[in-house]
């Protein structure tokens, strides 16, 4: 199942300030803490989501990070989180613990009749756009540019995305929240009087409601429409790795925050190379003349030919290394490597002369198998080099 947007889970945009990542996290954390909700696997696990989300996006590192690639640039960040069982309920509490005001009952400030929140503005937000884009390993090897074509939801232009009639009084306060924005509940229960506040349900926190429709839009505020965009990839991207262009999503009805535009990649195989990591892997087909005397041979790279020498008495199935010539680490400036496997190729046809040339050869003390204990196995070898 696919990791929830971290934005999403805390219910801010990327344009968020620290201090509004704070309070969001917060609101998440008294909602589904578990003092406030016994025995309730659903409210633990959203709990445990919101501190994964909290824990990366209140690091500016890992926050941008997060912008740029996703899930898939947090290493090891996001990956198991909280949720996944890395952290306790207490390791959540001490390393968040401040969020809550320091020390005392968390809920203090949450359940009973004092206290009060200002108008909040509900911001609408555009719905994001997947795509896939498929990269050949050249241009993984180097980063591309890609013109992508999307059809999206854009800002009307008719009425500038407010959703309104141009020239006229197109607006009045809201009726049910008298301008706030917000409507107001007290409720009863075990633990006292509780509060609520939620968003308006007839303005959706605008405080105003349209008079007069935009003909256009119907006063939504958007329109379809067709648009080119470039996207940079960067160097070194996976198969399966999501990269978060902001603000290139659909648009937001009355004129608020679009959404994202999420590229997943996809990698187009390659004749002759096999991708595995930051490593490239090429099944080199020798015969047993050039095993045994040796022999140069050229060998593709995803930046042109290259050649090697293949030494006198090579065996099937040793690997040779070319250094750097793999793809570049997202993370890091380390650089993989271009592995070449040795096959020794056995002829399947021979002529009646060519069997009785290897029939003289077959009692040849030099033509029986003989490792030494310098040998590796196959399998020690790959060993070798992945580790």
């Amino acid at each position: 199942m696919a990791k929830r947007d971290y934005y999403e889970i805390l219910g801010v945009t990327k344009s968020a300030s620290e201090s509004e990542i704070k309070k969001a996290y917060r609101q998440m954390a008294l909602k589904f803490h578990p003092d406030k909700n016994p025995d309730d696997k659903a409210a633990e696990e959203k709990f445990k989501e919101a501190a994964e989300a909290y824990e990366v996006l209140s690091n500016p590192d890992k926050k941008s990070r997060y912008d740029q690639y996703g899930h898939a640039g947090m290493g090891g960040a996001g990956n198991g989180g909280y949720g996944g069982g890395g952290m306790n309920m207490d390791d959540i509490f001490s390393q968040f613990g401040d969020i809550f005001g320091g020390g005392g009952n968390p809920f203090e400030s949450f359940f009973g009749g004092g206290g009060g929140r200002g108008r909040s503005r509900t911001v609408n937000r555009g719905s994001n756009l997947r795509i896939k884009v498929k990269l050949t390993l050249e241009e993984v090897l180097k980063g591309a540019e890609k013109k992508i074509k999307v059809n999206k939801a854009i800002s009307c232009n008719t009425c500038g995305g407010s959703g309104a009639q141009a020239g006229s009084s197109s607006f009045s306060t809201c009726g049910t929240c008298k301008g706030a924005g917000q409507v107001k509940r007290v409720t009863s229960s075990f633990l006292g009087q509780m509060q609520t506040i939620t968003t308006c349900p007839t303005c959706n926190g605008d405080g105003q409601t349209i008079v007069n429709k935009c003909k256009a839009c119907s006063g939504s505020g958007t329109q379809q429409s067709e648009e080119v965009i470039s996207i940079q990839i960067p160097a070194g991207v996976a198969e399966g790795m999501q990269l978060n262009v902001q603000g290139k999503g659909n648009a937001a009805e009355r004129g608020g925050i679009p959404g994202d535009l999420l590229v997943i990649i996809e990698e187009v195989e390659h004749p002759q190379l096999v991708r595995d990591g930051d490593h490239l892997i090429h099944d080199l087909y020798i015969s047993f003349i050039d095993a045994t005397l040796g022999t140069s041979v050229e060998i593709p790279t995803l930046e042109g030919k290259a050649k090697i020498k293949v030494e006198p008495g090579t065996q099937g199935g040793k690997v040779l290394r070319l250094k750097g010539k793999g793809f570049p680490s997202i993370n890091s400036h380390y650089k993989g490597d271009l592995l070449v496997h040795i096959n020794v190729w056995t002829p399947q046809q021979l002529s009646s002369e060519e069997k009785k040339t290897l029939e003289k050869l077959r009692e040849s003390e030099n033509f029986k198998p003989n490792p030494g204990k310098g040998d590796k196995s196959f399998f020690e070898r790959m060993k070798e080099y992945f580790n």
